[in-house]
């Protein structure tokens, strides 16, 4: 920092010949691409006239960028994204003490095309019923898996707005099929990325989901921007086709390094594939791109928690998590979590754990997980009358959760209370068919996608 302050200053200085109090003005707005979604980590160039150097900066997470201490005159903004270019302008003005934003447009270069594929490594070719889905590893880590899906597909943009209002109140009212005939109406008309995205949400809504997923890729393939990216990522990671995911996400990342998103996403496809450290890894560096961001951090949370392992690069990550947001009910529980796993093989102290777990409790005295945990620390420090008081208060908050009840027995047992150990197992049987049944039920909504990875010819660099 030290080094690069001085250097950047300097830049500034001969770049907009800044004098006296003129240098005050700013320049601030968002990179977004042709369907108006945010697109970050893209590097921007701000030329002055009549300056040979210009000044690169980097949009942050959301696409935005800001630049202050500008001196009035006329600048050009321009954002180098391979194969894309924008209608950024070349005669900017800008004027003393002015605010000024402007927002850049990216489209695709038609001299370049594409940048994604020449043809992707995979097909998706089909849906099976997931009933009888199986998978690597215990059913605790299959389950992680499904629900880290889900939480990567949420992570999407909320729709933009480009369907008439009468698409929208087709939509409304369920009529799949017409709202599908519209949009097919209108790509007629004029071929364009956005429709063909908008045509895939349209079929996922209606649960044709082969379809949904060659519109998303029709889409990344005409125009591959971020978020198409991302969500024809999300899209195969949720239909069970983490080899596929990984492979766009990868691409993605490619050409959006700062987008942390893109780097879950990433992780999460290779959590899908068994692959844990890697994993953790990715999750790790979309971590360090915007530490204050939590959503990374619940990802690595989920993850060990569903693992038996606890590398030094996720303990140091939740750390972090617990230090810059320590009123997170959340960020304390996942960081004595980590802790445990590693006290455990280590066998020291535990006292720093309980007092992670008190916090998450005081912070959110209904957060469950973190009595269930304070229950388990205290069973396994032979405190088993303090091991039922946590317990207790775990089931009481959260009826539903199984090990808490299965945990409460064996408390119970080893206070001899056998009738109370007796009431438990049965309530955690009891639960433990009921779980897999809604288990079942959610894996028939949501279809396997039927895929052929193709055997590669020859290797070639991103």
């Amino acid at each position: 920092m030290q080094l690069w302050l001085p250097l950047f200053l300097t830049l500034c200085a001969a770049l907009l010949a800044a004098q006296g109090n003129e240098s005050d003005a700013s320049l601030h707005g968002t990179v977004r691409d042709a369907s108006g979604n945010p697109v970050p980590g893209v590097e921007l160039l701000l030329t002055k006239k009549g300056f040979p150097k210009g000044l690169t900066f980097t949009a942050d997470a959301h696409g935005s960028y800001s630049v202050p201490g500008l001196s009035p005159g006329q600048y050009s903004l321009h954002a180098i994204v391979g194969a894309y270019t924008e209608n950024g302008p070349d005669a900017l003005v800008i004027k003393a003490h002015e605010s000024k934003t402007e927002d850049l447009v990216l489209t695709m270069d038609p001299v370049t095309g594409p940048v994604f594929y020449d043809k992707p490594s995979f097909i998706v070719s089909g849906v099976v019923d997931t009933t009888a889905l199986g998978g690597h590893g215990s059913d605790t880590v299959v389950r992680t898996r499904e629900s880290i899906a889900k939480d990567t597909a949420k992570l999407s943009n909320p729709d933009i707005p480009i369907a008439s209002p009468e698409i929208d109140n087709l939509l409304r009212a369920g009529k799949y099929q017409e709202a599908k005939e519209q949009v097919r109406s209108r790509i007629a008309a004029g071929d364009k990325a956005e429709l063909h995205h908008l045509l895939a949400d349209i079929n996922e809504r209606a649960g044709d989901s082969l379809d949904a997923v060659h519109e998303y890729q029709l889409a990344a393939e005409m125009a591959p921007s971020e978020s198409n990216l991302f969500d024809w990522g999300s899209e195969l990671l949720l239909h069970h086709a983490p080899e596929p995911a990984e492979e766009v996400f990868a691409k993605g990342n490619h050409l959006f390094p700062q987008s942390a998103r893109m780097l879950i996403g990433l992780g999460a496809a290779t959590f899908g594939r068994g692959v844990y450290d890697q994993a953790v890894h990715t999750i790790c560096k979309a971590s360090d791109l915007n530490p204050n961001e939590p959503a990374p951090y619940l990802f690595l949370g989920k993850m060990q928690a569903a693992e038996n392992v606890s590398s030094p690069e996720l303990l140091d990550r939740l750390r972090r998590f617990a230090n810059t947001q320590p009123q997170s009910a959340q960020a304390n529980y996942y960081y004595a979590l980590a802790l445990w796993r590693r006290n455990r093989a280590h066998k020291t102290s535990d006292v720093e754990i309980e007092t992670l777990l008190s916090n998450a409790i005081r912070i959110d005295p209904n957060f469950a997980p973190a009595e269930l945990q304070l229950g388990i620390v205290k069973s396994e420090q032979g405190d088993n009358a303090g091991a039922i008081v946590h317990l207790s208060r775990a089931v009481q908050i959260d009826p539903q959760m199984q090990e808490a009840h299965f945990r409460l027995a064996q408390a119970y047992r080893k206070q001899g209370q056998a009738e109370k150990a007796k009431q438990e197992l049965l309530l955690y049987q009891d639960l433990s068919k009921k779980s897999a049944e809604q288990i079942d039920r959610e894996r028939r909504e949501i279809p396997q996608f039927v895929y052929t990875l193709r055997t590669p010819t020859a290797s070639k660099a991103p």
